[in-house]
């Protein structure tokens, strides 16, 4: 009985928060290097990045977070990789650029097409079977020629709390930017075209 209280204070809280974001609201976490956007990635209408240096940002305490989708759009003076997120929590982020696309834990090399690799660390992710959300299952890299500056995305990697990916770029290290949206939460990596 007392778990079965339990349980629905949990459920109610969640279904609480789950109404408290919108998707032009910042993380309640704020990143500590950004360049941020306010718009969903359906109305992307943010400013092209002038930056390339790396950039960071905390997740929030006891985030469980796993990758559910990854979309890939293209909007003027930038390209857009989304990284849809389900499970508790906000997440964290490093973002920068390497020479060689590596993988956590195995040492293992991925070949990454393009001049340039973008290395993306989702900081609080979770296993699918400890998040109980169902992973994304797209290709692998995820591509879309209406983005030719993105020549894929490759891997999305979970090991000790992190998700890690890479983002081929077909240009000499662009400025980019990352934003975190919520309700749901997304990772949001802008990359400069001109």
């Amino acid at each position: 009985m007392r778990n079965a209280f339990v349980f629905g204070l949990i459920a109610a809280a969640a279904v609480s928060a789950s109404g408290c974001g919108t998707d032009n609201a910042p993380a309640a976490t704020p990143p500590t290097t950004t360049t941020g956007t306010t718009s969903t990635f359906a109305d992307a209408t943010g400013e092209v990045p002038t930056d390339a240096g790396p950039k960071s940002g905390a997740a929030s305490a006891g985030a469980a977070l796993t990758v559910s989708d990854i979309r890939i759009g293209s909007h003027p003076g930038f390209d857009r990789v989304v990284f849809a997120l389900g499970g508790t929590g906000t997440p964290g982020w490093q973002v920068a650029y390497t020479d060689q696309a590596v993988q956590d834990a195995s040492g293992k090399t991925v070949d990454v097409a393009g001049r340039a690799i973008l290395e993306v660390r989702i900081l609080g992710s979770a296993y699918p079977f400890d998040s109980t959300v169902t992973p994304f299952a797209g290709p692998d890299p995820v591509t879309d020629p209406a983005a030719p500056t993105i020549t894929g995305v490759y891997k999305r990697l979970v090991y000790e709390g992190v998700t890690q990916s890479f983002i081929g770029i077909d240009a000499d290290q662009p400025p980019f930017a990352v934003t975190m949206l919520t309700d749901p939460p997304r990772l949001v990596v802008d990359i400069a075209t001109r």
